[in-house]
């Protein structure tokens, strides 16, 4: 075990001067794979940890640990491999899980100075992107944030002379939504619009952006469509970040939409520092625009990717995990996992 450890460590290049890591190369014998933070690991979940040869897909079941195998990584990386906790980050989709991720990992690493780790939900990622590159993105200094009722006033008063009810007004606003999440611009929205109404939309919402703009603005959509898009267009802000950010991982990766998906894409490049942990089994937001088929675009944009299934359960009983595998299996999967227990 621990001449993998050794191998691991080799291959992978420093990730904060793209050199091979000093504490690999030089002290190799004094490495121990098993520190605090992984003796209570089992080997699944160990092997996810470690990997580091590339791109991985940990497939986590139910109850399997995967915020466990979250944590553990970042401080391998930190621990072990000498990754500046600046250079990583790891992004999940609310405030409370990121802090539960924030307080596991200074309780791994109590001796150990963190400071610049970045663990955040991605609207505070490109919260974070848009402020350092708001020049570039056609804002001001202090642009303001529009919460989904802000939002929704102003798209009433952009309407207000066709008196439109509520339930017109929602509706326009979960289309630019939906648009925004397929990171879909307005004229693109209206050059492919296929009735009378997606054309409606398509108008108010290019209205809606322009009336951003003179706010100095932006709703919660844009936090990720715009740092996406300035990647897409302009090669020297993405290779600022992708300098800055060089190891991503990312939880609940069924739940990304489309602009995540490219945002994370976007970021992690050719150079494939890239962990993340998901079930398709677990998806239910796909009526707020999560699509669980990224995962199975992982392995197309990514050819190396390695998939790693933790299908130990440790909430269960062998009895439950069995009648719900019997359930699962008769639902179309990509990657096919069986949930198994000790009790």
């Amino acid at each position: 075990m621990q001449i993998d450890l050794q191998i691991s460590c080799l291959n992978l290049a420093c990730i904060s001067c793209d050199r091979f890591c000093t504490l690999c190369s030089e002290s190799l014998s004094s490495i121990q794979l098993y520190h605090s933070f992984m003796n209570d690991l089992n080997p699944r979940q160990a092997q996810a940890v470690r990997y580091l040869d590339g791109p991985a897909l940990i497939l986590a079941g139910a109850g399997s640990g995967k915020t466990r195998v979250i944590t553990r990584k970042i401080a391998y990386l930190i621990e072990e491999c000498g990754v500046s906790p600046c250079n990583i980050a790891a992004l999940t989709f609310t405030n409370k899980a990121a802090r539960e991720m924030k307080a596991r990992v200074g309780r791994l690493l109590v001796d150990t100075d963190t400071r610049g780790l970045s663990i955040s939900t991605f609207h505070n990622l490109g919260l974070n992107i848009l402020r350092r590159e708001h020049k570039a993105a056609g804002l001001r200094p202090g642009f303001s944030i529009m919460d989904q009722l802000d939002a929704e006033h102003l798209l009433k008063e952009l309407l207000h002379r066709d008196d439109p009810g509520k339930d017109a007004v929602q509706l326009a606003q979960r289309q630019i939504s939906a648009w925004k999440n397929d990171l879909v611009d307005p004229a693109t929205a209206l050059s492919h619009a296929s009735n009378d109404l997606d054309a409606r939309h398509a108008v108010i919402y290019t209205s809606y952006q322009r009336a951003l703009r003179a706010y100095n603005g932006v709703d919660f959509d844009d936090l990720i469509l715009i740092p996406a898009s300035l990647f897409q267009q302009r090669s020297e802000i993405l290779e600022r970040w992708q300098n800055r950010l060089r190891y991503l991982l990312v939880d609940e990766y069924q739940d990304t939409n489309g602009a995540q998906y490219e945002l994370v894409k976007l970021l992690t490049g050719v150079r494939g520092a890239l962990t993340v942990v998901g079930d398709d089994d677990q998806s239910i937001y796909a009526w707020r625009g999560a699509k669980p088929e990224n995962l199975a675009r992982l392995q197309q944009d990514f050819y190396n990717l390695e998939v790693i299934k933790l299908e130990q359960n440790y909430r269960s009983t062998g009895r439950i995990l069995k009648a719900a595998n019997t359930l699962i299996s008769n639902i179309p999967h990509v990657f096919e996992k069986r949930l198994w227990s000790e009790s």
